[in-house]
């Protein structure tokens, strides 16, 4: 039996971006896949979700990453749009950093994102149709003091998006990036910082809606880099 919705693959599921941008796709008409690393992280959300389906997936690892798309693509069909939101890092000085936090951070970020990239760009192609969002960071621009693991492989991952974005351009498949410049509202974020007012964070759902806008944008006028920051965040 065909597969008559579109496919938009999550990567990072959690009670922030990732529950909102698969809410968000779910609504505008897509079959959603949710890939966490345990199926319990997407558990909850397949519930809530009509037709959504939750698989397990290490994005560092990358026979993880192939067992993954293989059964996506068996059970639900081949991915039309994938949101990028794994992420991954400790935040701290260099004294205080293994190279296993250096690696672990760059394997997530970006080898991660390399790895699913392989996986979903060969039906892109052939179709010459999809969407590649990827929820960045403003340490990919800068390293602050204690982002010692955490900017080093955002910069990476920036610089892989804009080197797939004007290869894959040509051939009708969207690569964006959102820079988020903020806090995330989320309640351990709420918990940390009671002093802030509610326009201080970043909310998942406006993150959600302009990744949808991103990939539903005309092909005349794609946005590679858009930033995503409230209004209060210095910058």
């Amino acid at each position: 039996m065909p597969h008559e919705k579109k496919v938009c693959t999550v990567i990072g599921i959690g009670p922030g971006n990732g529950s909102a941008i698969a809410r968000r796709f779910a609504a505008d008409g897509y079959t959603v896949a949710l890939l966490s690393r345990s199926l319990e992280s997407s558990a909850q959300l397949t519930k809530e979700i009509p037709g959504a389906k939750g698989f397990a997936c290490d994005v560092g690892n990358a026979a993880s990453v192939a067992q993954a798309f293989a059964e996506i693509r068996k059970e639900l069909g081949a991915v039309h749009t994938v949101v990028f939101n794994a992420g991954s890092g400790v935040f701290a000085a260099l004294d205080d950093v293994t190279a296993a936090d250096f690696e672990t951070s760059w394997r997530v970020n970006a080898l991660g994102l390399f790895l699913v990239a392989k996986e979903v760009v060969p039906a892109m192609k052939q179709a010459a149709s999809g969407n590649i969002v990827v929820i960045g960071a403003t340490a990919s621009r800068r390293g602050a003091k204690m982002t010692t693991a955490f900017a080093p492989a955002k910069a990476a991952q920036r610089s892989f998006c804009e080197s797939l974005a004007k290869q894959l351009g040509p051939m009708g498949i969207h690569v964006a990036l959102i820079i988020i410049d903020g806090v995330v509202d989320l309640p351990k974020t709420r918990e940390r910082m009671k002093d802030k007012p509610a326009d201080y964070f970043v909310k998942p759902t406006a993150v959600a809606d302009l990744a949808s806008y991103l990939a539903h944008q005309d092909k005349s006028a794609w946005t590679f880099e858009a930033e995503a920051r409230p209004f209060a965040e210095n910058w």
